[in-house]
């Protein structure tokens, strides 16, 4: 297996109820620099967002966010560390991410990060890519997620190899 050089990261602009959402995000940030892992993800710094993106920033790692031409307009997200790339359409952002990682990560967050989990699963599932896919499960965050997906093996709506 190649070394991964890029993972690219699941995550809202909220930070959620309790710190421990921003001090593991914090954390992922540290571990992805300590292995000199470049940071590809949606663009922005609000939230969960900014933990991870400011830490990879701050200890001079790569950070690409990929982020739909309408959030910029807005200012949904605020301002994106590292090089920002804009696309037109969320397909298209995350058919970028696609190709430009290494493997996902998702963290707690909400429907948009859900949205973009359940894309690249579902393309691993067909063939699309062989990449890694995986949750940080802080604070058990996704357990009722996690069972669901347990739930739907088990019924044989999905395997295990997505």
């Amino acid at each position: 297996m190649r070394k991964m050089q890029k993972i690219c990261v699941f995550y809202g602009a909220n930070p959620g109820k309790d710190t421990v959402y921003v001090n593991a995000t914090h954390n992922l940030g540290e571990v992805l620099v300590k292995r000199n892992i470049d940071l590809l993800c949606g663009g922005g710094s609000l939230g969960l967002m900014g933990c991870v993106s400011t830490v990879a920033t701050l200890q001079g790692r790569l950070v690409l966010g990929i982020i739909p031409s309408t959030f910029t307009v807005k200012n949904l997200v605020g301002k994106t560390y590292g090089k920002e790339v804009k696309v037109a359409t969320m397909h298209e952002r995350q058919l970028k991410m696609m190709e430009l990682s290494d493997a996902f990560i998702a963290l707690p967050s909400g429907f948009g990060t859900l949205e973009e989990l359940f894309q690249m699963i579902s393309w691993a599932q067909v063939n699309i890519h062989g990449k890694h896919i995986g949750v940080l499960n802080i604070n058990g965050f996704l357990n009722g997620l996690l069972s669901f997906i347990d739930h739907a093996v088990e019924q044989k709506f999905n395997t295990h190899s997505a």
